[in-house]
């Protein structure tokens, strides 16, 4: 008997569900805090677009052109070049959002926190807010602010209720510019949420961008968190500052105590004097503590201090600061890094203009298109440190060459003690 032969059925195969496309991730603000965690997002798997009023940032972005020193060219180029990064000076493009982060600065005016900036981005963003999406502030602010303005704003255009509608939470920056070891990616980050549910939801999308996340019970407590830690190292830079302008009369080396010091086990960290204090400090304490408020003052008088110094410096060697030529290294707040904000070197250059002195700068670091229009910068070569009256350290970037400064230099006024010699004055 003959017959068809039986082709046995192929197994079935399950067809792998279609992958999830990645959720979008909006920041708002592409300055030293946005642009890094914006990339470090792309890399982590979101898409991302980097929003900033400033167009010609966004241009530059594009470009492939970083401005934020930590940042790398060819890390802005590889996150261009996957598709999942991109740069918009238009709100337009947050629709749609899964995540959005708020990361635009709040200026101190006459010494009140503007905080307009965040104003203004809850209310553009508002109108993309969906069912479920997450919101999380970053800007340095005072307690309160995420719940007491940013979520009325929100809730105010969207319809929807924080908590319920949509997630809301506060997570303070840590940025630390020039630092290769605490990274955006390796420090641990610190979530909040106005709920239980919002709290996960914050946690679960930076848990995918750094290593280690720290929640706690509320972004009040988040925002407070950053209050300690600001005023906890401006009450501490303050301390040495002013124990540098009494010491010295008195013979005694400051650093070397404080080197000294911190051979202790315990109980002591140590912090170097220097011009003042820059970064995003935090004003609110200043109002409200009274140690906050005492080390502003003493900070905060630091740049004239130091002018006071290397006008004397400069009358002890027979030229006065009117007419002088001061030739100031540094004018970013922190070394190896181009972060300008609130930077006790600018108050410094204003401090001897306005005594009359010709001020020049070198600032490799720094974006050029953020240096002040009105101050020269020039390169750091044997022939501007000695044609200067004077040069004044007042940021110590690595790449400055410090021997053959006190060589060439007639006088030098070290503010960060990276000078030796027969030449060299320190703060």
């Amino acid at each position: 008997m003959t017959g068809t032969a039986h082709t046995p059925a192929a197994p079935s195969v399950p067809h792998a569900p279609p992958t999830p496309p990645a959720q979008h991730v909006v920041v708002i603000g592409q300055g030293h805090v946005g642009l890094p965690l914006a990339l470090r997002a792309a890399e982590a798997g979101f898409t991302v677009t980097g929003v900033d009023t400033d167009e010609q940032r966004v241009k530059r972005l594009t470009a492939g052109d970083p401005y934020v020193g930590d940042v790398p060219a060819e890390r802005l180029a590889a996150a261009l070049d996957s598709g999942r990064y991109r740069a918009s000076a238009d709100y337009a493009d947050a629709e749609g959002f899964d995540i959005c982060v708020i990361t635009v600065p709040v200026p101190v005016r006459d010494g009140v926190p503007d905080r307009g900036g965040i104003e203004a981005a809850g209310r553009a963003v508002a109108p993309y807010l969906r069912p479920g999406a997450v919101v999380v502030l970053e800007s340095t602010t005072a307690p309160g602010t995420t719940e007491e303005l940013l979520a009325p704003l929100l809730e105010e255009t969207s319809g929807l209720a924080a908590g319920s509608g949509f997630h809301l939470g506060y997570s303070p920056e840590r940025t630390d510019p020039g630092n290769a070891r605490w990274t955006l990616e390796t420090t641990p980050k610190v979530v909040s949420g106005v709920n239980v549910r919002s709290l996960l939801a914050v946690d679960a999308f930076y848990s995918r961008v750094v290593r280690h996340t720290v929640p706690v019970s509320s972004p009040r407590t988040a925002e407070l968190t950053k209050i300690v830690e600001d005023t906890f190292r401006q009450v501490n830079i303050a301390l040495v500052n002013e124990l540098a302008t009494v010491t010295g009369p008195l013979g005694a080396d400051i650093r070397e105590a404080i080197e000294a010091a911190a051979t202790k086990p315990y109980g002591f960290l140590p912090f170097q004097p220097g011009p003042g204090v820059g970064g995003h400090r935090l004003p609110v304490a200043r109002g409200e503590l009274r140690f906050a408020a005492l080390a502003d003052e003493v900070n905060g008088a630091m740049p004239g201090r130091v002018a006071d110094r290397v006008t004397a410096g400069l009358a002890a060697r027979g030229t006065a600061v009117d007419g002088s030529r001061v030739l100031l290294l540094g004018l970013a707040y922190k070394r190896n890094s181009g972060d300008l904000r609130e930077s006790p070197a600018l108050a410094v250059a204003a401090e001897l203009t306005a005594r009359g002195a010709r001020v020049r700068a070198v600032e490799p670091h720094a974006d050029p298109a953020r240096l002040p229009a009105d101050l020269l910068c020039v390169e750091l070569t044997y022939q501007e440190a000695a044609a200067a009256d004077v040069v004044v350290v007042a940021t110590d970037h690595d790449v400055f060459d410090y021997p053959m400064l006190a060589r060439a230099a007639p006088y030098v006024f070290d503010t960060r003690d990276r000078c030796r010699g027969g030449s060299v004055e320190r703060l």
